[in-house]
């Protein structure tokens, strides 16, 4: 590819809908950083080779089609491990809301800014070699309460967390919570399962319900195209409206080496 064509090839690259590895050699530290702002892949390595995740310095696990997160051998990866408090409450009744409403309001939020979230965490490592890991919003979130009370708890932390919202809940309402300009969207009603497969542009669902109710939306999950999407039914995991980025930079060869892509071991 031509030098002016690299943006092409990034996103060429993201539309794939894979993103697990990605490696870069380069003298110019503007390109590192314009190309890795712009991927969205889970590990980068630059000017070295692909392979040899440490635990504790590369934490290892990919995005979209390529995992959901956490990163194996990151901070977050024990603690997902744990069960977490589920609140359960009654799926209600009240007014169906339809595959087509959801996707009308879905097409109607503004993506999340895809900046990180807060300052990277300096991951410890070999002389010689810099490791960062960065926490990115997980994108535009469903938040089914159940009830108007919960699905406001589910979106002020998914908001919190960088996230664009909709609430789909019996009497939700998007005031008093202060999102950005088309950041959040409410729906009053209760959307079923079946909805979710039908659906798409989300990238996330919340549903504090019980066993049989959470199957159910687990299973019409799991059939849709495309990434497997993590329902969310803990309370107090703003880790789960994150993904995890890592980079990692041989900063001793500055130079670039092809060759070591290449390499055996």
């Amino acid at each position: 590819f031509e030098a002016d064509g690299i943006g092409d090839v990034v996103s060429a690259i993201n539309a794939t809908g894979y993103g697990l590895t990605f490696g870069l050699h380069t003298r110019i530290d503007d390109r590192v950083q314009e190309i890795v702002e712009r991927l969205h892949v889970g590990n980068i390595y630059v000017n070295r080779n692909q392979i040899g995740a440490v635990v504790g310095s590369q934490p290892f696990g990919g995005e979209a089609l390529s995992g959901t997160g956490p990163k194996a051998g990151g901070p977050a990866y024990v603690p997902r491990l744990q069960a977490g408090l589920r609140p359960e409450s009654k799926i209600e009744t009240g007014r169906a809301v339809g595959a087509d409403e959801v996707q009308a309001a879905i097409d109607a939020l503004v993506p999340p800014s895809d900046m990180a979230i807060g300052e990277p965490l300096d991951l410890p490592g070999p002389t010689g070699e810099s490791n960062r890991l960065s926490h990115h919003p997980r994108g535009r979130i469903l938040c089914l309460g159940p009830g108007a009370d919960n699905a406001k708890l589910q979106a002020r932390e998914a908001l919190a967390q960088g996230c664009s919202v909709l609430m789909i809940a019996a009497g939700a309402s998007p005031s008093g919570l202060g999102a950005p300009p088309g950041r959040l969207k409410a729906i009053g009603g209760v959307v079923d399962a079946e909805a979710m497969e039908r659906v798409s542009g989300f990238d996330a669902v919340v549903l504090w319900a019980g066993d049989e109710d959470l199957r159910e939306f687990r299973l019409a999950l799991s059939r849709r195209d495309g990434p497997i999407l993590p329902l969310i039914a803990e309370r107090d995991v703003a880790d789960r409206y994150r993904i995890e980025r890592h980079i990692c930079i041989d900063t001793t060869a500055a130079g670039g080496n092809a060759s070591l892509l290449a390499a055996a071991d």
